[in-house]
Formats: C-alpha cells, sequence, structure tokens
C-alpha cells in the first residue's frame, strides 16, 4: 500500500478508481474480490478503497498484485440500505461512501464505484460534485441487453428522479447519446423517447415537446434521432438510448428483470420435470451456458450517474466479485474515454439548440393527447 495517491508507476499513467469497500450486501470480501478481479484485468489501474482500515488490511494483504496499487482509506461508518437520503445528506461525512465520493472531489481518483444505497449515493454525489452547469436533473443510466451487434442499449433515467419535464428529457437525450459513445464506442447514437406509441399524435403534451426539442438538438447532441420508441424497442436493434422518466425507467427495467428470471426458473422447472427433459437440458448444455453469458446480469452491472461533475458507478447492492468487476471495469473505460470533459459542452449547446427549435415556433401539436388510437 502507499501513503496518499501517488502511486508507483509501470511505464502507462495510473487510472485511480476509488471504491466503497463496506457498502454492499456480501461485504468488504466481495468487493476485494473484485478489485483483484479488475487489476489483473488492466494493469494500469490503481485504487482507493474507504471503510473499515484492519479489516480492509487484512483482505488487501492476501493478494500479491494490490500491493503497491491500492490505499486505504479508514471510514468509521457505514451507510446502510436502510438509512434515508435525507439523513446520510445532513450526517453522512465519516462513511465509507462520502469519502469515496470526496476522492473524486478532490481529483485523487477518476471515478468512484459504490454498492450502497442508491438514493444516499445519489443524494451525497450531488452535494459533493454538484451537477453539471445547465443539468437540471442527474439520471441514472443503465445498460439493457439487447440485439445490436454490442449486445446492449443504454436506458436514462431508471430512478435518480421520479420527474422529468422535456428540457430534462433532452438533457437525458444529449447525456446518453455521451454515454453510448465512450461506453459502447458508437459514433452517432440513435435516440428514441419512450412513449405509449410510436405515432408522433401519441403521448402527453410534454413528451411531444420534448419530441421536437430533442429533434432539433441532434446536430450539436451528436446523435440521430428515431422518434418515439416503445417498451418493446428497449431489447431490439432498432435503437441504441432510450430515454424517459424516472419512475417509467425504474417500473421498466425491474419488470423486464423480474419477467428474466421468472423465465428462467420455468425452464429449470421444466429441464428437471422428467427424465426425458434432464436428458434434454445434458443436450442442450452447451447451449444454455452461451445464453446465460449473454444475458448474464453481472456482466452489465452498474448504472452511471450522469450530469455530475465526475463519474459514478452505481454497482448493484447483491453483486459479488465478477459483479463488482464489471462496475470498476465500466469506471475504468469512461475514465479512460474522458466522456465527463466532454459532457458539459454537448449538453449546453444541445439545450440552446432545443430552445430555439421551440422559439421558432417548432411547438407540437397537442390535439391527439392520449394513448387511444
Amino acid at each position: 500500500m502507499t501513503n496518499g495517491t501517488t502511486f508507483p508507476t509501470t511505464g502507462a499513467p495510473r487510472i485511480v478508481i476509488s471504491v466503497d469497500a463496506m457498502g454492499g450486501d456480501r461485504g468488504p470480501a466481495a468487493v476485494v474480490a473484485g478489485v483483484v478481479d479488475s487489476a489483473t484485468r488492466t494493469p494500469s489501474a490503481a485504487f482507493i478503497l474507504h471503510g473499515d482500515q484492519a479489516e480492509l488490511a487484512k483482505l488487501v494483504a492476501r493478494h500479491d498484485i494490490l500491493q503497491g496499487r491500492c490505499e486505504i482509506r479508514h471510514a468509521d461508518r457505514v451507510v446502510t440500505m436502510h438509512d434515508k437520503p435525507s439523513q446520510v445528506m445532513r450526517s453522512g461525512s465519516g462513511t465509507s461512501m462520502w469519502s469515496c465520493i470526496d476522492s473524486v472531489k478532490n481529483g485523487e481518483a477518476k471515478a468512484a464505484v459504490s454498492c450502497g444505497n442508491t438514493g444516499a449515493l445519489m443524494a451525497v454525489s450531488m452535494i459533493r460534485l454538484r451537477k453539471v452547469p445547465g443539468v437540471n436533473r442527474p439520471a441514472i443510466a443503465v445498460l439493457w441487453p439487447s440485439r445490436n451487434p454490442g449486445g446492449f442499449n443504454v436506458m436514462l433515467d431508471v430512478g435518480a428522479d421520479v420527474k422529468a419535464d422535456a428540457a430534462d428529457l433532452l438533457q437525458f437525450a444529449t447525456m446518453g447519446a455521451a454515454y453510448a459513445r465512450n461506453g459502447l464506442n458508437l459514433a452517432v447514437p440513435r435516440i428514441g423517447l419512450l412513449n405509449v406509441g410510436t405515432e408522433e399524435h401519441k403521448g402527453h403534451a410534454e413528451l411531444k415537446l420534448a419530441h421536437d426539442q430533442i429533434a432539433a438538438a441532434a446536430g450539436v447532441g451528436g446523435y440521430e434521432f428515431i422518434g418515439f420508441v416503445e417498451g418493446n424497442d428497449m431489447p431490439s436493434d432498432r435503437v441504441d438510448v432510450i430515454v424517459t422518466d424516472g419512475f417509467t425507467g425504474n417500473v421498466a427495467i425491474k419488470t423486464g428483470e423480474g419477467t428474466a428470471k421468472l423465465i428462467s426458473d420455468f425452464l429449470k422447472i421444466e429441464f428437471k420435470a422428467t427424465l426425458l427433459s434432464k436428458l434434454a437440458a445434458l443436450f442442450a448444455l452447451a447451449t444454455l451456458k452461451r445464453l446465460q453469458g449473454r444475458i448474464d446480469p453481472r456482466r452489465v452491472n452498474g448504472g452511471v450517474f450522469l450530469g455530475l461533475n465526475g463519474t459514478v458507478v452505481k454497482s448493484h447492492g447483491g453483486a459479488d466479485a465478477t459483479g463488482i468487476a464489471a462496475a470498476i471495469g465500466l469506471a475504468i473505460q469512461l475514465a479512460q474515454s474522458g466522456f465527463q470533459d466532454r459532457l458539459a459542452a454537448r449538453v449546453a449547446s444541445a439545450g440552446r439548440a432545443g430552445q430555439d427549435a421551440i422559439a421558432e415556433g417548432a411547438s407540437p401539436d397537442i390535439s391527439g393527447i392520449g394513448i387511444s388510437s
């Protein structure tokens, strides 16, 4: 371990990731195991672990690969899954989560990763990092398995805030496009606005206003706007980024996760039902393993907080070492791409273009509000 954050170099510049080691359901052992996996995959990565000094020191000492690449910052307290964001905002100083975010705020780390309480993490991140100028509401973006060549689509917001007006949805589109460019290596991401139908006359007035603003800002935002998309487009190859409000997005992804688990459980039951089905499962084992690999949620573990002055990746609270390594890997990728530095300019330019479109009379016709055909 090192004193401070000047890690020994190995020829390539160090990418320092700040990790809240205490927030996950599986404890610090799973977090450290994920850090070890990440250190193996990315030799240029170094880590600041936040949490109980004595416990973390024992775990880190077991892994030679972390020596010289891992600093421990002691934190006396832990934010639990039951803590309210408002409480953490008032008295969160001294927790591993707060310390983790401060390492990004102070410029010691390029990105932060935490498995902790989502609401508390967003609250602490907003307090310590502040919003990018021009951003009204930050958003949480996640990767969703899809038929696209890269295997995933981006969806936002999925729960940072339940509200979003037209200007917010425009900002989500711009930030989602930036994430897709740097996280999925898409030069011109295709943006879709989630609605109850693809026809332009459907949806409420705010969605129609957002439709026009997002369309008007496509050039400066560096994306292609394909218009309204529906829920069945979430896993499709028609779109790369799905934009919606946090309430709808959160319901959508949890419905999808629940459905996927239901199908998985049904398959297990059916393959165990009879001797013949057990034999069929044996013959299909290789195919099932490939399918499991494609839809394994651990591979896409990590929601990114967009719209803040710093990169924060939220790992699932129940993530194991594989999932935590995936979240850290995403943080490393975003840090390497430098997308955070480009985000503010895109948001400002897109906002001006969207407002100009409305000022020029491009506001939508609201005569057909409603979901009926």
